[in-house]
């Protein structure tokens, strides 16, 4: 088979390690990848966003199917695109994808299907949040509507920062029109953990479960970012917890769609908060995690190409899925100033021999000059190790970051830790 994966991330490459060892594959395309990708496919320099020409070099070039992994071209009806002209492609439609690019249509969704949330209201003017925020019970999640980088959620502990992200979102414009709208909606006392599966339309397989790490810094502290590290399994996860999730969340979500004629197939992703009265739902994403990607892939024994085949062509009942008993975690390697401003062109050291430790290192944000890699992103490297037990896994892998360095990185000394 010829495949094309489309993005250029952390979660690209760990997608694209599982890929290139299928017994199916025989060339590897990525667009437009990065120059670490390059060791295992051929890069196209397409942007992502370009859902056009990626469908024109998928005709010319005979793919046999097309791998998705972030949000932006599946929002941009990729999907939809590939389907008019008959090519086979893994992700959801243009208005499945809304359960991710509206978190209004997801906050009306939940609630219609009666899929366990926070309470919420939703604002189209600013004057009008300020003010229902001025009679609500503190912390309190402000949300912007549309997709954000991961970057759109806001807890505020106080009226003055309530009104801080609603000015941000709504009046300056910080994620564009992402903050037409806005979310506000009860804070969740929990923990938090990741449920993701692939669906057919009809069928869910899970993947194992996964938990990540959304704050800048150790102790959960700092702004949220796309994510700093993760660990699987989820610590929380039980018998008991799996088989609620299925049957008050992720079957009702699946069919729910269907009922809103917006067949999902393609990967959702459950962003939950498990409280004391059960699991609630955070948000839904409809692509891998990152960087819980990295952290499941580590784990999956199958062949992942047999799982976003059976998706993309609605047959995933004849298909079986393998995890190993082990346990994975992925620390994220990032640049000073994430999730904000910071410097690229910082050369790294130390790859070599931090990969001697037994480690895999997945490349977001790097550039290959002269034989030296470079930063060029907010998240840089993802260090990822599978292991018997997490402690073990933990210690290989910052052991491992200890040799790797550039300027002003900076990670998180705590993931899998408390």
């Amino acid at each position: 088979m010829k495949i094309m994966l489309v993005g250029s991330g952390g979660r690209e490459h760990a997608l694209l390690w599982k890929i290139s060892q299928s017994r199916k594959v025989e060339k590897v395309y990525a667009v437009p990848g990065n120059s670490k990708m390059a060791e295992l496919s051929e890069l196209v320099d397409i942007k992502a966003s370009d859902i056009i020409s990626i469908a024109d070099f998928a005709e010319k070039n005979k793919i046999d199917l097309t791998v998705v992994g972030p949000e932006l071209p599946l929002s941009l009806g990729i999907v939809d695109e590939f389907k008019q002209r008959g090519l086979k492609i893994f992700g959801p439609t243009q208005k499945a994808a809304e359960l991710e690019t509206s978190k209004v249509f997801c906050k009306n969704f939940l609630e219609k299907y009666n899929i366990p949330t926070a309470k919420y209201k939703v604002f189209s003017s600013a004057a009008e949040a300020i003010e229902h925020l001025g009679g609500v019970s503190y912390p309190v999640v402000v949300k912007a509507d549309g997709l954000a980088g991961g970057k759109g959620a806001y807890i505020c502990q106080d009226l003055a920062q309530a009104k801080q992200a609603v000015k941000e979102m709504m009046l300056e414009n910080k994620f564009g029109n992402a903050g037409d709208q806005v979310v506000v909606e009860d804070f969740l006392k929990g923990s938090e953990m990741s449920f993701i599966v692939v669906s057919d339309g009809k069928r869910a397989i899970p993947m194992v479960t996964s938990m990540d790490y959304k704050k800048l810094g150790d102790k959960n502290k700092g702004p949220n970012t796309g994510g700093m590290g993760a660990i699987s399994p989820a610590p929380q996860i039980s018998k008991k917890l799996y088989n609620r999730i299925m049957k008050e969340i992720v079957v009702p979500a699946i069919e729910g769609m269907n009922h809103e004629g917006r067949e999902f197939r393609g990967t959702l992703y459950a962003g939950l908060m498990i409280t004391e009265d059960g699991p609630r739902v955070l948000e839904f994403n409809c692509r891998f995690g990152d960087p819980e990607t990295q952290a499941i892939m580590l784990r999956l024994e199958s062949d992942l190409i047999d799982i976003l085949e059976g998706s993309a062509e609605g047959s995933l009942f004849e298909v079986e899925c393998q995890w190993s008993e082990k346990v994975s975690c992925c620390v994220v390697l990032a640049s000073k100033g994430y999730p904000v401003k910071y410097e690229t062109g910082k050369k790294i050291d130390g790859l070599k021999r931090a990969k001697a430790k037994g480690v895999e290192i997945f490349h977001a944000g790097t550039v290959l000059r002269d034989d030296d890699f470079y930063t060029a992103g907010g998240r840089v490297l993802n260090i990822c190790t599978l292991d018997g037990e997490l402690k073990d896994a933990l210690k290989k892998t910052y052991d491992a970051i200890s040799f790797i360095s550039f300027d002003d990185m900076v990670y998180r000394k705590d993931i899998g830790k408390e």
